[in-house]
């Protein structure tokens, strides 16, 4: 999870006892932030074991068994697409040249822009039977009604499948691809030296050593789907995820909710152990600076070939970005009004507040932990650092009920105690308010801040700030002078990143918000569950709009191909 580590010599023992000495404050304030990250787990675990257990009986025989394996199934089905998807799109780019190879290139992170329940709600439009696809199979045919002729499912698990593959296979590009460019030309060129053809080269050389990559892209698609929560509701998939927000809502069982979603959670850390076993004692060559810059020899191609090449390339990005792009487009070209409507109005800004006050929240505390562990460097701290940070690998449902299970009990104490000895009601603190959703989305994607933060302080001197302090600064004073104008790129990416995940986010946000309070991302949801996607189609198009932004950010170095 975390990307800290250590790029010092280690110190003599009884030098990192005085400095553990000198440091308390940022040692605690690791500790802390990490147990505001771990509390929802503790407490969801607590619950599940703790209750009557009246709704197990119910859950082991009608829940659970159809729920774990439509999970299992769609994660099965999502790894190969993802898989197929992102390393062939990969290696079309790296290794042919064809027209618009440097467009497509970048054109291919474009899905990532678009979430999962985004996508849903367009794939369900744009296939449903008045639908542009079918209105064009009954035109061409002349069919005239639905038993006229056979046509598949979109809700259906494969169907929800293909939308998750869509949307999450850039993941699995973005790193598959960067493996192929490192290896470059020389790994390719001692095998054809040996008579291997291009494919033969693939096959036995490159994707065997791109696997580390691979495997851990397909891990983060994993993630994303366990995640997920509008796409498989609004297509019919029982998956975990939705049973838990059905047993908690419906049944009016949290104790049964958080039994699921331990199972859950049991789940997310086989995945995670997993992509840890497949990588280990997996190593390969990393080329120096200067070699890395060598791209690998692509293999023109012309004509025909050229053409499917092309072809290939545009597919996924059209399926991923352009259906939703046209079909919610459309819609909102014939309800711009609501650009002006008091109700989305109010939707956007409490998107924006909500993202800025969570982005805000975990690129401090992300700067908190790295200095802390930049001043007392002991594996015990990067081990805290790592706890602190592994709220991006806990699905948005399992830690909006363990937060909100923690919360409330911190809310009814803080009541009971100003009804007590204060004489009035303080009501719901934190679940009743933004409060528990902000905390939600800066615990769930700390670690996006924290790996973009790392990322700019691995590129300072590590004795910087130890320099300014040799100069009669403090500590603190020798980090808001001297490091954090150095890390202003580092931290404005890491808010961006936070911020745009943040307006996305709606598995955690659905089930925290208080009554009446709308984001973007919940108001496509209402509109999309009373089955009038239309109306939330502008709403729809300011959260792609704004998540374009880190592809932005990412589409310079894609289009140089030695910064990608």
């Amino acid at each position: 999870m975390s990307s800290f580590s250590l790029n010092t010599p280690k110190l003599p023992a009884a030098d990192r006892r005085a400095r553990r000495q000198s440091h308390k404050w940022p040692i605690g304030i690791v500790v802390v932030i990490a147990a505001v990250v771990l509390l929802p787990v503790a407490t969801l675990v607590v619950a599940a074991m703790g209750g009557t257990g009246e709704d197990w009986p119910h859950l082991a025989r009608y829940v659970l068994p159809q729920s774990i394996t439509t999970t299992l199934r769609l994660l099965v089905l999502v790894a190969l697409g993802s898989g197929v998807i992102g390393v062939g799109c990969a290696w079309l780019v790296v290794a042919y040249e064809f027209p618009l190879r440097r467009v497509f290139a970048w054109a291919l992170v474009l899905p990532l822009a678009v979430p999962p329940y985004l996508a849903a709600y367009a794939f369900a439009e744009f296939f449903h039977y008045v639908g542009p696809v079918q209105s064009l199979v009954r035109g061409l045919f002349g069919f005239e009604r639905p038993s006229d002729y056979w046509f598949p499912d979109i809700r259906s698990t494969i169907g929800a499948a293909i939308v998750i593959t869509a949307v999450t296979f850039p993941y699995v590009y973005l790193t598959a691809r960067v493996v192929f460019l490192m290896q470059g030309r020389n790994i390719a060129d001692v095998a054809r030296t040996l008579g291997a053809g291009p494919a033969r080269v693939f096959w036995r050389v490159l994707l065997p050593v791109a696997r580390p990559a691979i495997v851990a892209g397909v891990a983060l698609v994993l993630m994303e789907t366990v995640n997920d929560f509008g796409a498989v509701q609004h297509l019919g998939v029982n998956t975990m995820t939705l049973a838990v927000y059905s047993t908690w809502l419906n049944r009016g069982s949290l104790e049964g909710a958080a039994q699921i979603a331990v199972i859950m959670l049991v789940l997310v850390l086989v995945l995670l152990t997993a992509e840890q076993m497949a990588r280990r004692k997996q190593r390969f060559h990393a080329p120096r600076g200067t070699q890395i810059n060598i791209r690998p020899p692509r293999k023109a191609l012309s004509g025909g070939r050229a053409l499917a090449a092309m072809a290939l390339a545009l597919l996924p990005i059209l399926a991923g970005f352009g259906v939703p792009l046209a079909i919610f487009g459309r819609y909102a070209l014939n309800r711009l009004y609501q650009f002006g409507e008091p109700a989305l109005a109010e939707a956007f800004l409490t998107s924006v507040a909500v993202a800025v006050a969570a982005a805000g929240l975990a690129v401090g505390a992300a700067l908190a932990i790295l200095y802390a562990a930049r001043l007392v460097r002991s594996p015990v701290m990067i081990f805290m650092v790592r706890l602190a940070t592994v709220g991006y690998a806990l699905p948005g449902t399992i830690l909006a009920l363990g937060l909100l299970l923690s919360l409330a009990r911190l809310d009814n104490a803080v009541d009971a105690f100003a009804r007590s000895h204060m004489g009035f009601s303080t009501g719901l603190l934190l679940t009743g308010s933004a409060a528990a959703v902000i905390l939600a989305c800066a615990i769930r994607f700390l670690a996006l801040a924290e790996g973009a933060v790392q990322a700019g302080l691995e590129k300072l001197p590590p004795n910087l700030d130890q320099a300014a302090r040799s100069l009669g600064r403090s500590a603190p004073a020798s980090a808001v002078s001297v490091l954090l104008p150095l890390l202003k790129p580092a931290i404005f990416t890491a808010a961006i990143l936070v911020f745009v995940d943040t307006v996305k986010e709606l598995s955690a946000t659905i089930l925290l918000r208080p009554f009446g309070f709308n984001t973007l991302a919940t108001y496509v949801y209402e509109n999309a569950s009373r089955g009038a996607v239309e109306e939330g189609a502008v709403a729809a198009l300011l959260i792609i709009v704004t998540s374009i932004l880190p592809v932005a950010l990412l589409s310079g170095p894609l289009m140089r191909d030695r910064g990608a």
